[in-house]
């Protein structure tokens, strides 16, 4: 599963959704729509069930055989954006067997603008899995971050292994991601269940043959390690970074490596390690219809709501999206595509948990129901769609949706074992959320077929020692449920809890004045909130 990109703030958003969630994935690549975690057969324990393994400290000394690494050098170079320097670090693609290769890593920066003692590097990561960070510092954190953080740090960011510019992970082509996102993930009989467990294999196994060297060595460990590496060559002595959504288990993960190493460190929209794929799923489920009831309450608040008028209860607005998604699912309608693509149930649900992420999307959801609910136009939905499976108009898709498979389903076992324990655990997915359980449920099968067993388990986060970490949590997240921050602030040992008593994916740079000035007094002051601060 997997969580987007987190948002944009308003002054800076593009247009574009998508996982960040986060960040999740065309319905289909729900593993996708989920945050990070695919699952194994027998998911680690039962649902909802807690294991006792932590993540363990590395030595604090850098072993001789990585040294070359850690001594490297970065030649930095112009981007082709105006501010920003790009470079490619080195890291192990095996660190069990440094001298098997290396892997490539995209590496960006820009310097420091203002004056005031320099405060070092901050990394910068949106989420996904799978999210480009390069083009998240580029397009909004190297811009968009407060000027008097942009002042004090040279804001850097790196792809992880596996993700965009940084040796991709490849699998399906254009025309096939087309046909996978198309893929009904709530199948009525025994034939459409059959479909949707071969295009799971499909893609598992487009991924295995086209990626064979990378699938094993993209986990959120290892991605952690690499963190530590490009900190050394910064010059660095901490870790200062800002981790968004998915980001916030990358960042946790490497307080737990290394807390000696710990700077300041944020982490926004928080995921809780220490559950397994099928409880985050589920937690996730019930996150976004969390998101869909607050979203039905703002809808039928305005009069081109077309699921209904004042009066009209969230449960009743689910109820005709419901029929809706049914209408689509037997007659998809013209979406007005170039390739001939129509807008069904599986595209059209997409665009709907994609417009959860930020309740700046509910005005452009609304009119995109509308369209297709009473014009029969299914192109304003389409779009959302795309813009969250990042497909541009000539049918390319980025990697997203294949790194975030690829992460998640090496970081935990699958969810379930195969389509009979879809069928058992859709009563609990249902009843988490009426509107989105069942496809949510099937979605979650798709690690099931990986190539590569996975690596990781379920574990708890302490590192101890480190210094004030700040987790923070918005109280309606659809993509990175409240609970999960909590649960991540009691298990990291000098943890801050913050806060947000709002809707939408994350909360730093996202309209809270008392976000905001809670996280930028820490960055640049390192005083961390006080024990309960809430916002809103």
């Amino acid at each position: 599963m997997r969580t987007r990109p987190s948002p944009r703030s308003p002054r800076h958003r593009r247009t574009r959704t998508r996982p960040a969630i986060r960040l999740t994935a065309g319905f289909l690549a729900a593993a996708a729509l989920l945050v990070s975690a695919c699952s194994s057969g027998n998911s680690s324990p039962s649902v909802g069930g807690r294991v006792e393994a932590a993540l363990a400290e590395l030595p604090r000394a850098t072993p001789s055989a990585l040294a070359r690494y850690y001594d490297q050098r970065l030649r930095w170079r112009d981007c082709g954006v105006p501010g920003f320097q790009c470079a490619t670090m080195r890291a192990p693609l095996d660190y069990d067997k440094p001298d098997a290769g290396d892997v490539r890593l995209a590496v960006a920066r820009k310097k420091a603008t203002g004056k005031g003692e320099p405060l070092g590097s901050l990394l910068v990561n949106p989420g996904g899995p799978g999210g480009s960070a390069v083009e998240y510092l580029q397009q909004y954190a190297g811009v968009g971050y407060p000027a008097q953080v942009r002042a004090r740090y040279d804001m850097v960011a790196v792809d992880p292994r596996g993700v965009a510019r940084s040796e991709p992970v490849e699998c399906l082509d254009g025309r096939q991601m087309d046909a996978y996102t198309q893929t009904d993930t709530t199948p009525d009989d025994a034939r459409e269940r059959d479909a949707l467990v071969a295009a799971d294999r499909k893609f598992a196994e487009s991924c295995g043959a086209r990626s064979a060297r990378l699938l094993r060595h993209v986990s959120t460990v290892e991605a952690a390690r690499d963190m530590d590496i490009l900190r050394a060559v910064l010059g660095d002595r901490k870790l200062n970074y800002v981790g968004a959504s998915y980001g916030t288990l990358l960042g946790a993960t490497y307080a737990g490596l290394f807390p000696g190493r710990v700077g300041r460190i944020v982490l926004d929209g928080a995921m809780d390690p220490s559950l397994d794929a099928r409880r985050l799923n589920l937690d996730q489920t019930a996150g976004f219809e969390t998101a869909f009831r607050a979203f039905a309450k703002d809808c039928v608040r305005h009069s081109d709501c077309p699921l209904g008028g004042r009066g009209t209860t969230p449960a009743q607005v689910g109820d005709h999206l419901q029929a809706f998604f049914r209408k689509l699912d037997a007659h998809p309608i013209p979406a007005g595509d170039a390739d001939g693509r129509r807008l069904g149930e599986a595209l059209a649900t997409t665009a709907v948990i994609a417009s959860m992420y930020d309740e700046g999307s509910w005005e452009q959801l609304r009119e995109a129901l509308t369209s297709a609910m009473k014009e029969n136009d299914g192109s304003g939905l389409l779009s959302l769609s795309d813009s969250y499976y990042e497909r541009d108009a000539d049918g390319r898709y980025s990697n997203l949706m294949m790194a975030n498979a690829a992460v998640n389903c090496l970081d935990l076992p699958p969810a379930f074992s195969g389509p009979e324990d879809v069928e058992k655990a859709l009563p609990a997915f249902e009843k988490a959320s009426p509107v989105f359980g069942p496809g949510l449920a099937w979605a979650a099968l798709n690690c099931t077929y990986w190539p590569v067993r996975a690596t990781g388990e379920p574990h708890r986060i302490a590192a101890k020692g480190a210094a004030p970490i700040v987790v923070v949590g918005t109280v309606r997240d659809p993509a990175t449920p409240y609970r999960w921050a909590r649960s991540l602030a009691a298990q990291l040992s000098s943890a801050r809890l913050l806060t947000y008593d709002g809707d939408g994916h994350t909360a730093y740079g996202r309209g809270s004045a008392c976000i905001d000035t809670a996280i930028d007094a820490y960055l640049l002051h390192g005083t961390p909130p006080p024990p309960g601060k809430r916002c809103s």
